[in-house]
Parts: structure tokens; C-alpha cells; sequence
């Protein structure tokens, strides 16, 4: 089988072109099938409070309401995915920017109320697996924002790890994937506050024990959820760590089962 890179990028590199052309630069060089998705949450953030836009955030997840959802719809779906897909055609990537809701693309469900509600907030269902296939095969790469629907007309903010992971899925049995999260820091830290307490391997006994412990950090528990749900489901392999990882041969966190 093919291989076929997806790769998310994390909200704190997106507001610094310093990093992000770098890394567009590494994806761009990335041979075969690749898909990129994006969120942008740090930079929602700070239009929130310019905007008197109340911000809200439970267990790594924004609870979205439709000032907000209006908010990251013009962010992810717009000004962030156009200029990163921008950038990649200046690096002869032919990239195309696309919503959950292009082409049907990722379909997701009202996450249903229960101790929090999150609002506009949706859980993927279903993946357009035949749409990104047609679109690899075009030699075009997708560049995924953290925007999906219901197919009736609702828009959804929707967890950018998450979206990464069921494309993931969806796709494992068509291609040979590898899904890489590249963010700030080199992978999964035992302390964030110390740059060599990077954690090179993480398998599911180890990350119970790390849960036991409290020592990982709360934003990279949906990230880590993600990850083993993906490998279960067919994918071959998981990387997290540093936006120079993808083309580099530098340190990361392994996942495996």
C-alpha cells in the first residue's frame, strides 16, 4: 500500500510565521499522498477577548456558543486555512483548503449534553474517505480546519486531534499511515518546564501509568485518546513531537499499542 502522512499542526505555530513557514516548507518537501489539518485555537483565544467574547475551555475542549462558533468559522475556515494553503502553492504544493463541510467531507454529530455543554461542538461520524482518495490521487493535498457539519445546514467546531485521527482511520485501509502531531514542544514531557524529560515511547501500559502518576500535562490527554483509538482502528504509526520532526531526524514520542 501507499504510504500517506497526515499531519496536524498545533494553534501556538500558526500565530508565529518565524515556525510555521519552516514546517510548511518540511510538508511541502514530504513525498507521496499528505494531508494537513489545522486548528487555530490560540489565535481564537486572542480574538475572543478583543472581541468581549466570553472564553470558555473544559478538559482541553472549547466550549463553543454561536458568537464563537462564528468567531472560528472566519479563523479556521478562512483566514488560517487560505493562508497556510497560500503559502504551500508558493512551495509548488498543490494544496486545497477545505471545511468539514466541502464535499461533505467530515460529518459529525451535536455532542450530546451531559455533565458540560459544550454548544456548537461536534463529534465526527463520518469521514468522506472516496473525497480524499479522488483528491490523493489528483496529487492535490488536502488542508483540513477543525470546522465539520451535520449535513443539515449546522456548522461545528470540532477537536483538530480528533478530525486528524478518524482521516486517519478512515483511510487505513487504502494506505500505510502515519499521523504525526507536530506542536511546540519536542513530544510528550514529563515536565514542561524541562526540555530533556521527553517521554521517546509511549505504549498503552505506560500511559496508564503516566495517568496514575498525573504526568502528563491535561491538553495532551485528548491528543493521547486519539492517538490509541487510531492505532486500534488500522493505522500504522503515531509521532508526536516538534514542527521539525516530519522532515528531520530529531527525537519524538512513539505511540504504540
Amino acid at each position: 500500500m501507499p504510504k500517506l502522512n497526515i499531519v496536524k499542526i498545533g494553534g501556538a505555530i500558526i500565530e508565529e510565521e518565524a515556525k510555521l513557514l519552516p514546517f510548511l516548507k518540511d510538508f511541502a518537501a514530504l513525498k507521496g499522498p499528505k494531508i494537513l489539518v489545522h486548528g487555530g485555537g490560540k489565535k481564537a483565544t486572542a480574538w475572543a477577548e478583543k472581541l468581549g467574547i466570553p472564553v470558555q475551555i473544559k478538559d482541553g475542549r472549547r466550549i463553543t456558543d454561536a458568537a464563537t462558533l462564528e468567531l472560528i468559522t472566519g479563523l479556521y475556515a478562512g483566514q488560517v486555512n487560505k493562508n497556510i494553503v497560500a503559502q504551500l502553492q508558493g512551495m509548488n504544493c498543490n494544496a486545497l483548503g477545505l471545511s468539514g463541510a466541502d464535499a461533505n467531507a467530515i460529518q459529525a454529530v451535536k455532542r450530546p449534553v451531559k455533565a458540560i455543554d459544550y454548544g456548537f461542538v461536534g463529534d465526527v461520524e463520518k469521514i468522506n474517505n472516496t473525497w480524499f482518495q479522488h483528491l490523493l490521487e489528483q496529487n492535490i493535498s488536502p488542508v483540513c480546519c477543525a470546522i465539520t457539519h451535520d449535513k443539515k445546514g449546522q456548522l461545528f467546531n470540532t477537536n483538530a486531534d480528533t478530525i486528524t485521527a478518524e482521516i486517519g482511520k478512515a483511510l487505513a485501509q487504502e494506505f500505510e499511515v502515519k499521523i504525526s502531531y507536530c506542536f511546540e514542544l519536542p513530544g510528550v514531557m514529563k515536565d514542561l518546564n524541562d526540555p530533556n524529560s521527553l517521554i521517546e515511547n509511549i505504549n498503552r501500559a505506560s500511559y496508564q501509568e503516566l495517568l496514575l502518576n498525573n504526568t502528563i500535562a491535561a491538553g495532551m490527554l485528548p491528543k493521547l485518546h486519539n492517538t490509541f483509538d487510531a492505532l486500534h482502528a488500522g493505522v500504522n504509526e503515531v509521532a508526536i513531537g516538534a514542527t521539525n520532526m516530519i522532515n528531520q531526524n530529531i527525537p519524538y514520542t512513539s505511540i504504540t499499542l
